[in-house]
């Protein structure tokens, strides 16, 4: 994901850490178009895109993204009151989620939302309930979980006893339950079984799968899908040494299964959507924290920063990371020299770490330290308000000016 040379994105952070303090993140939209064009480039073909607003759901972001992507997956009542809120149309979102509550249903079925995401038959009987109350027909995707997931996905979220969607193995009691419900019209299938993938071969095997299922699932039941989802798990690299996914070798392994698959009477008509969400803006954000304090201890250096694990989970290691790895990170502006140095946050627990040992220029009181792929899973995926230190702004970046795009104020800043 291109950004601007290192000397202007430095320039950019160290502007937004001055005019609207720290911790920071700061989103590059400029990163994001770049995304945008090469995931067009390479799928187009075969996809229209639908952005996965739980990974960032910031309002600025999600009203620049609007006229740039085609539909939006919202996986709360409140994400979709947000998405509506910042200029999208209710049709262009689809709502996932395994415990969807009746006022939930009752503000998306009422607010014309473009789907439901069944992921089982008592929400399915809800939302027909609802539906029949206002007098409409909601059009529906089913979610499915396959029987395995490859190797080579962060998250596995099918191939195990899972909240997500029906199991493919139940499916032919539970699919012909939400068939008879008289106030839902099922227009297709939905599949997100793995995330966080660096592996093209492993995508490829994932989505031949989801359409192996899919074919196996409308032929049992004589769908003709208009719409078909592929959760796509496009992965991010976060640490050292991690290679970024190779786009082309994913549309070149999988392409001619994707042309045969469409080629196919049942499924010519269908829409394909690649939903995804970190592979789009993660990359293209940074975190940025202030030291505030450097002391050694016990033969280690250590800088204590303003801003941590309760500003950026991820980061910490303790947002689904097995074994804490540190992300990549810089001083901004750089420097002469290098030592190793454990980053800590400003909490009163040991846990509250953001690197251990990294390697960076030495740090003095008042440096910056940029941590990179923060666009994805960050303030909304931290606890904020734990031990009540002021929550991060929130900075948009494009074409080199800065506006302050902060959602949750901070409420001990000024």
């Amino acid at each position: 994901m291109p950004l601007p040379m290192p000397d202007a994105t430095d320039r950019l952070l160290a502007e937004a850490a001055a005019r609207f303090g720290t911790p920071a993140y700061v989103y590059f939209t400029d990163a994001v178009e770049e995304r945008l064009a090469l995931l067009r480039a390479t799928f187009g073909r075969w996809f229209a895109l639908s952005y996965a607003m739980k990974c960032n759901p910031n309002p600025a972001l999600l009203t620049w993204l609007e006229p740039r992507v085609e539909l939006i997956d919202v996986s709360s009542g409140g994400e979709f009151q947000l998405a509506c809120a910042a200029g999208w149309a209710p049709a262009r979102a689809s709502f996932t989620g395994p415990a969807k509550q009746d006022a939930e249903l009752e503000a998306a079925i009422g607010g014309g939302i473009g789907e439901l995401v069944i992921e089982n038959v008592r929400e399915a009987k809800a939302a027909s309930r609802i539906a029949g109350e206002r007098g409409v027909v909601q059009d529906v995707l089913i979610r499915l979980a396959p029987a395995r997931v490859p190797k080579g996905f962060g998250d596995h979220m099918a191939g195990r006893p899972s909240p997500f969607g029906i199991d493919v193995e139940t499916a032919g009691e539970e699919i012909p339950a939400i068939l008879g419900l008289p106030h839902l019209r099922v227009i297709g299938l939905h599949i997100y079984s793995g995330t966080q993938c660096l592996k093209p071969e492993a995508i490829c095997e994932n989505w031949q799968i989801f359409m192996d299922v899919f074919r196996d699932i409308c032929t049992a039941h004589d769908l003709v899908p208009q719409k078909l989802v592929f959760g796509s798990g496009l992965g991010i690299p976060y640490h050292a040494g991690d290679a970024g996914l190779d786009l082309p070798a994913v549309a070149a392994g999988i392409g001619p299964a994707l042309d045969a698959f469409r080629a196919e009477p049942r499924f010519a008509d269908a829409r394909l959507i690649l939903e995804l969400g970190r592979y789009l803006v993660g990359e293209a954000g940074y975190f940025v924290t202030r030291v505030v304090s450097v002391k050694s201890s016990r033969g280690s250096r250590i800088a204590i920063c303003d801003g941590g694990m309760n500003a950026h989970l991820a980061a910490s290691g303790h947002f689904g990371m097995v074994l804490r790895r540190n992300y990549v990170m810089h001083r901004v502006g750089g420097g002469e020299g290098a030592e190793k140095v454990d980053i800590s946050g400003p909490l009163c627990t040991s846990i509250d770490k953001l690197a251990s040992g990294v390697t960076l220029p030495p740090l003095a009181e008042g440096d910056l330290i940029a941590v990179h792929a923060s666009g994805a899973y960050g303030p909304t995926a931290s606890p904020l308000h734990f031990i009540s230190h002021p929550t991060p702004r929130e900075v948009m970046a494009t074409g080199g000016q800065l506006t302050d795009a902060t959602r949750i104020w901070p409420h001990l800043n000024t």
